[in-house]
């Protein structure tokens, strides 16, 4: 397959991917900026492979369970959830809200687990496999305040500043208002926000370190509703945020799925670490 071939297939998947109830193959030819020709022998591939369907009654194409199936294999044989679900169970107890991991995976942060701490009420508790905003979410924050600010800035140009709809009125609008909070996450040693990623949502987040090298790892995070989750109650929590980002930096070296990003993480083309004392 050639890399052209590969970077439309993996563009169908994407896109499938934010799609559960499927796609006309004109939309997907529009969505990767290609002919209907060129999107339907992709596809073709793709089911011949596994990895997509067609419904016979609408002719929309959709994702088979192939890709979930493999991520739920590598998850599982990685040990990722043995050293780390206990203690998000913790944390969420304690806190009654929903706890997630982000893994920083080259230049982008995914959460991975989670455990919800809400037994009743209001629940904030969306999907994993999501990538990270990291100009809006505590869990970028913290990521972003372990480095330097031009490694920050890189980041978060790469990536581009959230300003989707959905955000709420504390979101920031440019790179000198991300970098703002960025310094207060590396002054306060932990990363948190107001009505920002969405609106009525408050988080606050943590970075791991791995305890040999100092990579980040991930990001452990708790997030619930703006009205319980106040500025007070934020930084009442905060020493337990901390204290479980420690307990799984330690329990990182257990797993194979931290180890190998760690390695990844000493690759000299990384972005730079910060060498302020003050990380989240």
């Amino acid at each position: 397959m050639s890399a052209s071939q590969i970077t439309r297939a993996l563009g169908a998947l994407e896109q499938l991917c934010a799609h559960p109830a499927g796609l006309p193959l004109q939309a997907l030819a529009d969505a990767l900026s290609m002919p209907k020709s060129a999107a339907h022998r992709t596809l073709a591939e793709l089911s011949a492979l596994g990895y997509v369907a067609q419904n016979r009654a609408t002719g929309q194409y959709l994702l088979s369970t192939r890709l979930l199936s493999l991520a739920f294999g590598h998850l599982a044989v990685s040990g990722l959830a043995d050293v780390t679900q206990p203690l998000l169970e913790r944390l969420a107890a304690h806190t009654g809200e929903l706890v997630r991991l982000g893994v920083v995976d080259g230049e982008r942060q995914v959460w991975v687990a989670k455990a919800q701490g809400a037994r009743s009420g209001l629940r904030y508790d969306p999907d994993m496999g999501r990538e990270a905003p990291l100009s809006c979410t505590a869990s970028g924050h913290a990521w972003l305040a372990c480095l330097d600010d031009d490694a920050a800035a890189t980041l978060v140009a790469r990536q581009g500043i959230a300003k989707h709809d959905g955000l709420g009125p504390n979101a920031p609008r440019t790179l000198q208002a991300v970098l703002e909070r960025v310094r207060r996450a590396r002054r306060q040693g932990y990363a948190s926000v107001v009505d920002s990623s969405a609106p009525g949502t408050s988080a606050l987040a943590a970075a791991l370190r791995h305890p040999g090298t100092g990579a980040v790892l991930g990001v452990v995070s708790v997030a619930g509703p703006s009205v319980r989750l106040t500025p007070e109650r934020i930084e009442a929590l905060a020493p337990e945020l901390l204290a479980t980002a420690q307990e799984l930096a330690l329990a990182s070296a257990g797993s194979t799925y931290f180890l190998a990003r760690n390695a990844a993480a000493r690759d000299p083309s990384s972005p730079t670490p910060s060498t302020s004392p003050h990380h989240p």
